[in-house]
């Protein structure tokens, strides 16, 4: 990338702020819709994401941005992504699911949440519960109730 190339500073639900190039940032649908739409300078604020979540869309971005002479092979980039998906802690998990859905990149979207899919076939039911904040409010007795009613999807917990 050349370095005349326009920036676009992002700026996080918590106040940080990024400039990066608009060929990466523009590989968001909703950031592109904000620029071309709107008159909001150069500055874009993305109240749904936080500046954690932010710099892993940004690094994926990056390596997901189509520059002429790149000479990435897809196996490369796919090796890259599983490597990326790799190393996105559980508990971000969540929030890149979200941020990517905010931010309509569809690609980045499909491989976490096949990631979250992977997580969660592995976990018990409590487990599961803590993942996603869930509140046991069944009593002992209305969850066995439960279990025994539907024993088909119990088998392998």
């Amino acid at each position: 990338m050349s370095k005349s190339e326009k920036k676009i500073v992002l700026k996080s639900s918590d106040g940080e702020t990024v400039e990066v190039e608009e060929a990466v940032a523009l590989q968001s649908p909703t950031i592109t819709h904000i620029v071309k739409d709107s008159c909001v300078g150069n500055e874009i604020l993305l109240e749904n994401v936080t500046g954690q979540i932010l710099a892993k869309v940004i690094e994926y971005c990056k390596k997901h941005v189509v520059v002429d002479g790149d000479g990435v092979s897809s196996e490369e980039l796919k090796n890259w992504d599983t490597e990326f998906a790799k190393n996105v802690d559980e508990s971000m998990l969540l929030n890149l699911t979200l941020a990517a859905d905010y931010l309509k990149i569809e690609s980045l979207f499909h491989l976490i949440t096949e990631t979250v899919a992977r997580v969660i076939e592995t976990k018990t039911v409590e487990e599961l519960r803590t993942f996603f904040n869930v509140e046991n409010d069944y009593t002992p007795e209305e969850e066995a109730q439960i279990r025994k009613e539907n024993s088909w999807g119990f088998d392998d917990i």
